[in-house]
């Protein structure tokens, strides 16, 4: 699946649960990195709903962390066809369906000079 979204600022909660090391540990293990504290957030139209719920659901890629914390989906993606990395789905989240979270390496915005309002390009 290949969709454009719009890039948007987020609640800044991300950087808190990325930082945490059993987080890390597995990204690092299953994505063969440790993701920047902190994700990506673009917002995607409606009529994509439906697949995306379906991936999601679908989905066997579960961290699973400790008490307290909700687990996490997640799926390998790309996004502008060059910047390797996954789609995070949080079993607790406060963003409403539209919204993907995109985790790298790197802050995104400062490598690819994004700023609020860029249409990017995910691949999944």
């Amino acid at each position: 699946m290949k969709i454009d979204g719009e890039v948007t600022t987020g609640l800044g909660k991300a950087a808190y649960f990325l930082s945490q090391e059993f987080y890390t540990k597995e990204f690092k293990k299953n994505l063969g990195f440790i993701p920047y504290p902190g994700t990506l957030n673009v917002i995607v139209s409606d009529k994509h709903l439906d697949e995306i719920n379906e991936i999601k659901d679908n989905c066997q890629n579960v961290i699973r962390p400790d008490e307290g914390f909700g687990a996490v989906k997640y799926i390998k993606a790309k996004l502008n066809n060059n910047v390797y990395g996954a789609i995070v789905f949080p079993a607790k989240t406060t963003h409403e369906e539209n919204y993907l979270e995109f985790i790298a390496e790197k802050r995104l915005r400062d490598e690819l000079n994004i700023e609020d309002g860029d249409i990017v390009t995910l691949e999944f």
